[in-house]
C-alpha cells in the first residue's frame, strides 16, 4: 500500500510537470468515458431499471409482445399478450402458484380521463387515467404516501367508485394539497373519491412519457367510459403481471397457464370456425420476467439504444487509441531517465507498475471530467430523445451504477491504453539509451504507434459511413411524400366521452362545435376526425368484399379505417379522385357509405373493375351489403410513415354498423378537430380552449399542436441516433486527426538528422513534404483498407434503422472516404512543411 500510495503521489506530480499533455490526455478521455457515460445513464434508465417496487425480481408477465390498445380475434402466431377481463379471472382463479395475480389496462395516454377537484370554481383538466385490478397495489407491495391505496372491495360491482391519485400528479396539479386525499372528484362528470396518493417513486407499471394520473378499478370502467370493454369476453384490452411464490418452476406453470387459456377459449366465436379450431392447439402464452414492468417502451428504444451504446463505445477505442500515441510518445522522451532508473537498481516490474500507475491516474482524471460530459450529455440526450415528455421518469443526474460504470470504464481505459506504452518503454537498454541512441525502442515503438493511428482512421471511416447512412436515412424518412398538406393546419385532440356525451348527444354537439370553431378568425375550415393521420393511432378491421369469393383462411382482408366529416379531406390535403368525398346529407339515418383510398382498390378490386357502388361488410360479415363505396381518394401515410400506404376507407360520423360486441360505438366519440387556417393565428389555442369550454366546461383540449408539429414527432428516435451518430463520427475524426499530426510530427522530429542530410545533399522542399505526407497517408490508406470491410459488416446490424437507403450505398462510401482522406492530409501537410522548413546545419548538430 506505501509503494501504491508513493506511485500515484508521484504519477500526480508528473502529470502536473506536463500540463499541456495532462489537459490534452483529460478532455480526450472526458469525451470518450463521458460520451459512453452518458448513452449508459439512457439505457439503464430506459432497458434496466426495475420498478420501483418491492422485489421486482419476483415480479413475472404474461406475455412477451408489446401488443397495444384492443386488440379481438385471434392474435399473430397465436401468442397471447393482452387479455379480456374473464380471462383474466379465470387465469387468476385457477393459478394458486402465483401471491397475486394483477390485471392493468393497456392502453393509457393523456386524455382519457378529464378532472375536476371538487371545489366550485376549479376548471376541468385532461388526465391520464389506467384501470387496474384491486390488488395492483398488492402485488407490488407498496405502502401509500398518503390515505390508503387501491384493494380488492373496491373493485367489486357496486363498490363506491374510488381512485388513487399519482404522486407526480399531486405534485403538478395540485399543490401538494393534503386536502385532495378523501375529497371527491368529478372523473369524466363522475364523482370518485379520492382514497390516497400513490408512492413518490412509483411511475407506474411500465415507463411511458404519459404516466399515469389517476389509478381506477377496473369495475369503473363501464361507468368511466362509454365504449366500454369490461363485459366483452372476445375483446383483449389487459395486460397481465403477477408475483409467483417462491420456489414455482415458471416452465410448469407457463405449461399450465397455456392449456387454462385453450380450454376458456374453445367456446369462444374466434375459435368456431375450421381455422380457429386448427389454431386453438398452438395458442400459447409465455411468461417472462416482470421485473422491468410492461416493457413497450423499452421494445421500441432497444434497438436504437444499443446501436448508439455500439457507436459511442467505438468513440472511446479512438480516444485510447489516442491517448496511448500520447503517453507513447511522453514514454519515448523519457526514456533517458527510465534507463538511469534502471541502471541504478530499479526492478523492471516496478517501472511498469509506475507507469500504469500514472495512465490509471490520468484515465480517473479523465472519468471525473467525463461525469461532468455525461451531465450534460444526458440532458442533451433527453432534450434529443424526449422533447414534449416532461413526466418520463428519467433523470439526467447519473446514479450509483451510473458512476460505478463511468469509474470501471476509467480503470480499464487506463490499462488498455497504458500497458503497451508501459511495457515497451521500459524495455529499452539502458547503455544505448545511456549513449544518446534511439535505436533500442525505435522500431517497436514506431509500429505501436503507428498501428494505433491505423486503427483510429478504421474506425473513423466506420462511424463517418454509419452518420452518412443515418441521416441520409433520416432526410428521407422526413421529406417523403405522406400526401398530406402541413402548412396552417392545427391538430385539437378532445374526449367528448369524457365530457359525458351520450351518442344521441353527439350530432347536436358535432354540428354546434363546427359552426363555432368556424367563427372563429382566421379559421378556413374545420374537420373533424376519429384520429389523424401520423398521431399513432389506427383502427383495424376485416373487409369482405360483395360478389367476390369468400376470402380464404389464409388472405389478408384487413384494412385501417377512420370516421371523418365533410371538409376533412380538404383540410388535410387529401384529394377526392373518383366519385365523392363525405358530404353533410351521409347522416345516421342515411345509407351506409364509405371512401376508400387508392391503395385499398389495389388490395380488394381486379385492375379494371369500378370499386363505385360495391358494398362490403366489415368484421369478416357473410353479408357484404352493409357499406357502399361512393369514392375514391388519394393514399395518404396515416398510420407509420416507415411502412407502404395501408388499404384504408373512410365513414362518416354516426352511421353505426353492427360489428361484434357494439364496438363500433366506441368510434362514435370525435377525437380529433382539424383547423386549416388563412395564415398564421396569434393566440389560437386559448381561443379553441374557450370555446370548448364555452359549450360545455368539461369538453377540454387534451392536446394542441401544428398539423407539421405532429409529423416531426414521428421520427424523434431517428433523429436522436442520427445527430448522435453525426457528431461521434465527427469526434472520432478529429481524434483520429490528431492522433495522426502526433504520430507525423513525432516522427519527423526523431528523423531531424536524417531530413537535414537529405537537404544538405540537395533535397528540395516539396520532397521532403511529399516523402513526410507519403508516410502520413499510408496509414491512412491502411485504415481505409481494413475500415472499408469492418464498415460493410457494421452496416448489416443498422438495416433496421435505415429507411430509403441500401446498406451499400456508393455515394456515402465515398464521401466518407473523401473525409477521412482530406482530414489524414491536413493532419500530415502541417509537420511535414514544418519538416521541410529544417535548417540543415542544425539539424546536423542534433546529435
Amino acid at each position: 500500500m506505501n509503494g501504491l500510495m508513493q506511485d500515484v503521489t508521484y504519477a500526480l506530480r508528473q502529470l502536473r510537470k506536463a500540463p499541456g499533455f495532462t489537459l490534452t490526455a483529460v478532455l480526450t478521455l472526458a469525451l470518450g468515458i463521458g460520451a459512453n457515460a452518458a448513452i449508459f445513464t439512457l439505457v439503464h434508465a430506459v432497458l434496466l431499471q426495475n420498478l420501483p417496487v418491492s422485489d421486482p425480481k419476483g415480479l413475472v408477465r404474461l406475455g412477451d409482445k408489446d401488443d397495444c390498445c384492443v386488440m379481438g380475434g385471434r392474435p399473430e402466431g397465436q401468442d397471447y399478450s393482452m387479455f379480456s377481463y374473464d380471462l383474466y379471472r379465470h387465469l387468476r382463479d385457477s393459478t394458486p402458484e402465483f401471491e397475486q395475480l394483477a390485471a392493468m389496462q393497456a392502453g393509457i395516454g393523456q386524455g382519457t380521463l378529464t378532472a375536476r377537484s371538487g371545489s366550485g370554481n376549479s376548471l376541468s383538466k385532461a388526465s391520464a387515467g389506467e384501470f387496474v385490478s384491486g390488488n395492483y397495489f398488492q402485488t407490488f407491495g407498496l405502502k401509500p404516501y398518503s390515505g390508503r391505496l387501491l384493494e380488492p372491495s373496491d373493485d367489486a360491482p357496486g363498490a363506491p367508485m374510488a381512485a388513487v391519485l399519482s404522486y407526480r400528479a399531486w405534485q403538478r396539479d395540485y399543490a401538494m394539497d393534503p386536502s385532495v386525499v378523501g375529497s371527491t372528484f368529478q372523473l369524466n362528470t363522475h364523482p370518485v373519491t379520492v382514497v390516497g396518493i400513490s408512492p413518490s417513486s412509483f411511475y407506474g407499471d411500465r415507463m411511458s412519457d404519459t404516466p399515469p394520473d389517476f389509478f381506477l378499478p377496473l369495475n369503473e370502467e363501464p361507468i368511466l367510459d362509454a365504449g366500454a370493454l369490461l363485459k366483452r369476453p372476445e375483446s383483449n384490452w389487459l395486460y397481465v403481471l403477477g408475483r409467483v411464490k417462491p420456489g414455482t418452476q415458471i416452465g410448469p406453470l407457463q405449461e399450465k397457464m397455456s392449456a387454462l387459456l385453450r380450454d376458456w377459449l374453445v367456446p369462444i366465436k374466434s375459435y368456431q370456425d375450421a381455422e380457429g379450431k386448427k389454431a386453438l392447439p398452438k395458442t400459447h402464452v409465455i411468461l417472462i420476467p416482470g421485473g422491468i414492468g410492461i416493457a413497450n417502451m423499452q421494445a421500441d428504444y432497444r434497438s436504437g439504444l444499443v446501436l448508439l451504446m455500439g457507436i459511442s463505445a467505438l468513440v472511446l477505442l479512438i480516444a485510447c487509441a489516442n491517448i496511448a500515441n500520447l503517453v507513447l510518445v511522453r514514454g519515448m522522451s523519457r526514456r533517458a531517465e527510465t534507463s538511469i532508473r534502471m541502471a541504478l537498481g530499479a526492478a523492471r516490474k516496478r517501472i511498469i507498475r509506475q507507469m500504469l500507475t500514472e495512465s490509471i491516474v490520468l484515465a480517473c482524471l479523465g472519468g471525473v471530467a467525463g461525469l461532468a460530459v455525461a451531465y450534460a450529455g444526458t440532458r442533451m440526450l433527453l432534450a434529443l430523445a424526449f422533447p414534449d415528455s416532461p413526466g418520463l421518469p428519467i433523470h439526467a443526474s447519473p446514479s450509483l451504477l451510473v458512476l460505478g460504470f463511468a469509474f470501471g470504464l476509467s480503470l480499464i481505459t487506463g490499462l488498455v491504453f497504458g500497458i503497451a506504452p508501459a511495457w515497451i518503454t521500459s524495455h529499452s537498454e539502458p547503455a544505448e539509451a545511456l549513449r544518446g541512441a534511439n535505436r533500442s525502442t525505435r522500431d517497436s515503438a514506431s509500429l505501436l504507434q503507428r498501428t494505433l493511428v491505423v486503427v483510429q482512421a478504421a474506425l473513423s471511416l466506420v462511424l463517418l459511413v454509419g452518420a452518412g447512412l443515418l441521416t441520409k436515412s433520416l432526410n428521407k424518412l422526413e421529406h417523403q411524400d405522406f400526401g398530406l398538406q402541413t402548412e396552417n393546419r392545427v391538430v385539437i385532440h378532445i374526449s367528448p366521452d369524457n365530457a359525458g356525451y351520450k351518442p344521441d348527444q353527439l350530432q347536436a354537439l358535432y354540428g354546434e362545435m363546427l359552426t363555432r370553431l368556424r367563427a372563429l378568425p382566421g379559421v378556413e375550415r374545420v374537420g373533424l376526425s376519429l384520429y389523424t393521420p401520423l398521431e399513432g393511432d389506427n383502427w383495424g378491421e376485416g373487409v369482405t368484399i360483395q360478389g367476390h369469393p369468400e376470402p380464404g383462411p389464409n388472405d389478408r382482408i384487413g384494412a385501417s379505417w377512420d370516421r371523418v366529416t365533410p371538409d376533412f379531406f380538404q383540410v388535410i390535403g387529401q384529394q377526392v379522385l373518383r366519385g365523392r368525398g363525405i358530404t353533410d346529407q351521409d347522416t345516421a339515418t342515411s345509407p351506409m357509405v364509405a371512401v376508400v383510398n387508392q391503395t385499398f382498390v389495389k388490395k380488394f378490386f381486379a385492375k379494371n373493375e369500378d370499386p363505385i357502388g360495391i358494398h362490403f361488410g366489415l368484421d369478416g360479415a357473410k353479408s357484404a351489403g352493409e357499406i357502399e363505396i361512393v369514392g375514391v381518394v388519394s393514399d395518404v401515410k396515416y398510420v407509420d410513415p416507415r411502412e407502404p400506404v395501408r388499404p384504408m376507407y373512410f365513414r362518416p360520423f354516426l352511421q353505426h354498423a353492427p360489428l361484434s360486441d357494439n364496438a363500433d360505438v366506441r368510434s362514435l366519440f370525435a377525437g380529433a378537430i382539424m383547423l386549416q387556417m388563412r395564415g398564421p393565428s396569434e393566440g389560437l389555442e386559448a381561443q379553441v380552449r374557450r370555446t370548448l369550454a364555452s359549450i360545455n366546461p368539461n369538453l377540454t383540449v387534451t392536446d394542441f399542436k401544428t398539423f407539421g408539429t405532429q409529423i416531426e414527432g414521428q421520427f424523434g428516435q431517428e433523429r436522436l441516433i442520427a445527430r448522435l451518430t453525426l457528431m461521434f463520427g465527427a469526434l472520432a475524426l478529429v481524434l483520429a486527426s490528431v492522433g495522426l499530426y502526433g504520430v507525423t510530427a513525432y516522427t519527423v522530429a526523431r528523423r531531424t538528422s536524417e531530413i537535414g542530410i537529405r537537404m544538405a545533399l540537395g533535397a528540395g522542399r516539396g520532397k521532403v513534404v511529399s516523402m513526410v505526407l507519403r508516410e502520413a497517408m499510408l496509414q491512412a490508406g491502411v485504415g481505409l483498407v481494413i475500415g472499408l470491410p469492418v464498415a460493410l459488416l457494421c452496416v448489416r446490424f443498422m438495416k433496421t434503422q435505415l429507411y430509403g437507403t441500401g446498406g451499400q450505398d456508393p455515394v456515402i462510401f465515398a464521401g466518407a472516404i473523401v473525409v477521412l482522406v482530406v482530414s489524414a492530409c491536413v493532419a500530415g501537410l502541417i509537420p511535414a512543411r514544418r519538416a521541410a522548413s529544417t535548417d540543415p546545419v542544425k539539424a546536423l548538430r542534433t546529435e
